[in-house]
């Protein structure tokens, strides 16, 4: 029994010492009184994901847009500026920064009350930094006679002699009408049709337009993104301002002088040698009325209260309703009126070629004064200040009261006076047969101004701008 227990208690400390010797050294470090766990999940515990960090959010690419006037070069504050679904206010200093997510070229939008909506493409990522130019529609030149009454008097220009000459351009042939201005550009056609489209920065051509067998002898006006151009050769045609491309054409039938006059519905009213006078809507390119007058007529149509008035062969002055077309009521003149009537204060100021006079009518009919010079008077009247302004073939320049009739003063020019005169901050301006244009002071009579260039309509222009017509040139002048 003895030797059984020995040899038990002798084969259990082999086994123990056999096990101890396979077991593998503690690692470094480590605590060999401490059982070490296995890897692995534990039965009884949920295992937690960790969240995954949140991604820093983009940055947003700011852009600043400094909105200037086009024709004033100032900065305007209190702008508009919107470039998609963002938008911002430019400040005191015409700057309105705005947050994008990337820069590239985007449609910019600028506004503002009294000036025209202005949308331009601005490369944002050349130029993070970029500026748009917007124009105030009271200083632009956008139709014959600067307004529709035909009044030929631009009253928010502020621009006296001296003057000195910035660039001039050559037109090619005579220009008997004067250039219409716009967002920084003069429309102007020449006698042979061409219409070009001519930068007041710098004079440079933007575009030119040929008419086929053209011959012109008025002005254009500007609708919206259009130019509404009238042809001898009896066409309307309507060209995209940007580029001169035509975008429609009207067949009249018959020579047209009438300078165009767009109504604010977009109805453009002119007067053909047919004797008839045609109402077009330039959004549906359809005729809204006519009215068969059977008289030749040269005469542009002013518009003035409601009232559509306009000159015959006949030696009457038509008054129309802008709607129908239907006459309201008609005045005689001692001769046939070639040139345009001016609407002024109740008055109708109306030039008889061949009859050498100027009538004035209320805008009711009533015949209120003649001024009879003896000698043609193809001139449109100028009006402004109580004033009215014309010239005659024989060389001279008259200022007349409005209201009366009675010569305040007269100048010689030195040749007949054919085109209408122009009033712009207070100097009247006519042009000559003797290729000059007199600047005259509108109360006192003082000659301002005596350009060696000239010859029918003296001037338009816009901002800080005239443009002076020679004969077939035209000069852009501003303070000197």
């Amino acid at each position: 029994m003895r030797r059984a227990a020995a040899l038990i208690v002798l084969a259990v400390l082999a086994a123990g010492c056999g096990t101890q010797h396979a077991a593998s050294p503690p690692p470094a470090g480590s605590d060999p009184g401490q059982t070490r766990a296995r890897p692995g999940p534990d039965p009884g515990q949920t295992r937690v994901r960790p969240h995954p960090r949140p991604q820093p959010r983009p940055k947003r690419a700011g852009v600043q847009v400094t909105v200037v006037d086009g024709d004033l070069g100032t900065r305007v504050g209190g702008a508009r500026v919107t470039i998609g679904r963002h938008s911002s206010v430019s400040n005191r200093y015409g700057v309105a920064r705005i947050p994008l997510l990337h820069r590239s070229a985007l449609v910019t939008v600028a506004s503002k009350a009294g000036y025209g909506t202005r949308a331009v493409r601005l490369a944002f990522a050349t130029h993070p930094k970029s500026t748009i130019r917007i124009y105030r529609r009271s200083l632009q030149w956008a139709m014959y006679g600067a307004v529709p009454q035909r009044t030929q008097a631009q009253t928010a220009i502020r621009l006296r002699p001296p003057f000195r000459v910035v660039w001039s351009r050559g037109l090619g042939s005579l220009v008997e009408f004067p250039a219409v201005v716009a967002d920084g550009v003069a429309y102007v056609a020449n006698a042979e049709g061409t219409i070009r489209a001519i930068s007041m920065r710098d004079g440079s051509v933007i575009w030119k337009h040929d008419t086929p067998y053209g011959k012109m002898a008025s002005s254009p006006a500007v609708f919206d993104d259009e130019l509404v151009v009238h042809g001898m050769e009896g066409h309307v045609q309507v060209l995209r301002r940007s580029d001169g491309h035509l975008l429609w054409r009207y067949i009249v039938g018959s020579p047209v002088e009438s300078s165009p006059v767009v109504l604010a519905s977009g109805i453009d009213v002119f007067g053909a040698w047919n004797g008839v006078i045609t109402a077009l809507d330039l959004k549906t390119h359809r005729v809204r009325w006519r009215h068969y007058d059977g008289c030749k007529i040269t005469s542009s149509v002013a518009a003035a209260g409601g009232t559509l008035y306009i000159g015959d062969y006949c030696g009457r002055l038509l008054a129309l309703s802008p709607k129908t077309g239907a006459v309201r009521w008609s005045g005689s003149v001692n001769g046939r009126v070639y040139g345009t009537p001016a609407v002024a204060a109740g008055r109708v100021f109306v030039p008889s070629s061949d009859g050498g006079s100027l009538t004035a009518f209320s805008v009711g009919g009533r015949r209120l004064w003649s001024r009879y010079i003896g000698s043609y008077v193809y001139s449109s009247p100028a009006v402004s200040a109580g004033r009215v302004f014309f010239g005659s073939y024989n060389g001279v320049f008259y200022a007349v009261s409005a209201r009366t009739g009675a010569t305040l003063w007269e100048r010689a020019t030195g040749g007949p006076i054919s085109g209408a005169a122009v009033v712009v901050d207070g100097v009247a301006y006519a042009g000559s047969f003797a290729h000059r244009i007199v600047g005259v002071d509108a109360r006192s009579g003082r000659v301002l101004l005596d350009f060696p260039h000239g010859q029918y309509v003296p001037v338009a222009g816009s901002g800080k701008r005239l443009l002076l017509h020679g004969y077939s040139r035209i000069f852009a002048v501003e303070r000197r």
